[in-house]
């Protein structure tokens, strides 16, 4: 979950990053909001802005930054549902750079800590995520179940809702296409490199349907990994999925 503010005086500069994070121009986010850091600012416009470039540092990939920079955040702020955001950023930077178990520690330590949080679905959505990639799938499902039945409204649900979909195994997803045959033309293009990929049909939030290119069925995350690196090599964008 991803909170934007916009006070009265620091409005129009916030909107500018905000919009470009947005749009996925992450490194534009980042500059606009090193130039907005430049400035005097409030407490409450600084931590604002903050929080922009740590999502613009993880988003561009560099982990350790945008930990440091919601760190920073946590450290320093009194407006805890700001603190928890930044908490849950720091949780997602572990995520990302494939340190599991870290990211469920501070999980658990961040759920103990703020028994008042107004973000439980979404520690619940990574605490599930960060248990499939570990392949604890029971788990994983107790807390997709828990944020339908607890959260039925909340952004997360839908995500929720879609992982419960998923089965229990590893794949490495090349493509998702609005249109089928699109999908057959990637499946296709895969079998000539010698992978077998087959397609899955889900629909999104407002029941539009696509069609999802996945490889493989694998039982643990590092044959995933390793599969997902060979079809690197062979020019097809990859993701593991769960």
């Amino acid at each position: 979950m991803i909170l934007f503010f916009a006070g009265t005086s620091y409005a129009q500069p916030l909107e500018a990053i905000r919009e470009a994070i947005l749009e996925g121009d992450y490194s534009q986010a980042k500059d606009l909001s090193e130039q907005s850091l430049a400035k005097k600012l409030s407490r409450q416009e600084e931590e604002e802005v903050f929080y922009f470039l740590a999502l613009s540092e993880l988003y561009l990939g560099d982990y350790n930054k945008a930990r440091g920079t919601f760190q920073r955040i946590v450290d320093g702020t009194k407006n805890m549902d700001l603190y928890d955001k930044a908490s849950v950023g720091v949780v997602s930077s572990y995520y990302l750079d494939g340190e599991y178990r870290e990211a469920l520690k501070r999980c658990d330590d961040l759920l103990k800590e703020r028994v008042d949080s107004n973000y439980f679905s979404s520690i619940y959505l990574k605490i599930a995520r960060i248990n499939l990639k570990l392949s604890h799938w029971d788990p994983a499902r107790r807390y997709l179940k828990k944020i339908l039945k607890e959260f039925p409204d909340s952004l997360e649900a839908y995500s929720a809702k879609q992982l419960l979909e998923e089965k229990k195994f590893f794949a490495v997803q090349v493509g998702a296409f609005l249109y089928k045959k699109y999908a057959k033309e990637l499946v296709g293009r895969l079998r000539e490199k010698g992978q077998y990929g087959y397609i899955v049909e889900t629909e999104d939030k407002d029941g539009q349907r696509f069609y999802r290119v996945r490889v493989g069925e694998l039982t643990s995350l590092g044959a995933a990994e390793s599969l997902k690196d060979r079809l690197a090599t062979l020019g097809f964008p990859t993701i593991i999925y769960p």
